[in-house]
């Protein structure tokens, strides 16, 4: 707890907010600036992102069943095919509901 303490008290004394040139000038690519950094984003971009993270992983859990496939039982072929259904399903409702376009729905 000391050691967090000093370094919480150490960085509020050496931290110095200026609003210098360099913290101004252009980036690397060499246009200046053009807006805030923390600008806001469409929220559109996050859902496609965990939406494509979360298909992602699934097919991650498919490879060992696809790289073993003729030594599979009639229990593993059931499972195979209840998780399938389960990711077209999760597909067709997030198609439903608008989630995969990117042109706003009409209420």
């Amino acid at each position: 707890m000391v050691i967090v303490l000093v370094i919480l008290v150490a960085t509020y004394f050496i931290n110095s907010p200026t609003n210098d040139y360099e913290k101004r000038s252009a980036y690397e690519c060499g246009f200046e600036p053009f807006g805030d950094a923390r600008s806001f984003f469409d929220i559109q971009f996050y859902l496609v992102g965990l939406l494509f993270i979360v298909f992602d992983l699934e097919i991650v859990f498919l490879i060992p069943f696809v790289m073993d496939i003729h030594n599979t039982s009639a229990f593993a072929l059931i499972n195979f095919l209840s998780f399938m259904a389960v990711v077209i399903l999760g597909l067709v409702y997030e198609y439903s509901t608008g989630l995969l376009s990117w042109v706003p729905r009409k209420v």
